[in-house]
């Protein structure tokens, strides 16, 4: 893949650290599950967007079971590699969640911020019942505790890119998950 010109010369997407092929089979096994454990059911699959879409697409299309989806958007990183901390929403749901079986689809679970935001945000709305799906889990970042009902992949603490994932919104299109290199500017 060529690197889009608007990325600063010191950065580029590292080290694969998960292959596409790995990805794709960890996702047909989580919609598998999913399919197992929803049965009879139908659940509301809402993914985080941006950085979820590309698993929550492929995720949908591995679970056997009729289902229903929407997204939400909330923002906390902006230009940065590390979080603020503050969690705004910037997008929210189009249905409403009432009696519905609810699956929040993240990309990576990182400082929990995000998610515990949003999962509080669903309890009040009266989802009958709410699971989390992630990805990515790195729980060495963790600030604070939040379920994790499926998960794709535990990672070490690196800032990755890559399959939905983007460092300044780059890099989501990488087919497989890279740790982001950010070399300290010469001078």
């Amino acid at each position: 893949m060529s690197v889009d010109s608007g990325r600063n010369q010191n950065e580029t997407p590292g080290k694969v650290l998960l292959d596409s092929t790995a990805i794709h089979v960890r996702v047909r096994e989580l919609g598998d599950q999913i399919t197992r454990d929803y049965r009879g059911k139908t659940p509301h699959l809402i993914a985080i967007l941006k950085g979820a879409c590309i698993f929550h697409a492929d995720l949908v299309r591995a679970i056997d079971l009729s289902l229903s989806m929407d997204f939400i958007a909330v923002g906390s990183y902006g230009q940065s590699t590390r979080t603020s901390g503050e969690v705004r929403l910037l997008k929210d749901l189009d249905e409403s969640v009432d009696g519905r079986d609810v699956l929040l689809v993240e990309d990576i679970l990182d400082t929990g911020l995000t998610v515990h935001y949003i999962l509080q945000n669903l309890q009040s709305r009266g989802a009958r019942s709410l699971k989390v799906v992630t990805l990515l889990n790195k729980p060495s970042r963790r600030l604070v505790e939040v379920p994790v009902d499926y998960m794709g992949f535990e990672i070490p603490d690196h800032f990755v890119v890559g399959y939905g994932l983007d460092y300044s919104q780059r890099y989501r299109n990488l087919p497989d998950i890279r740790i982001l290199n950010l070399a300290a500017p010469e001078g």
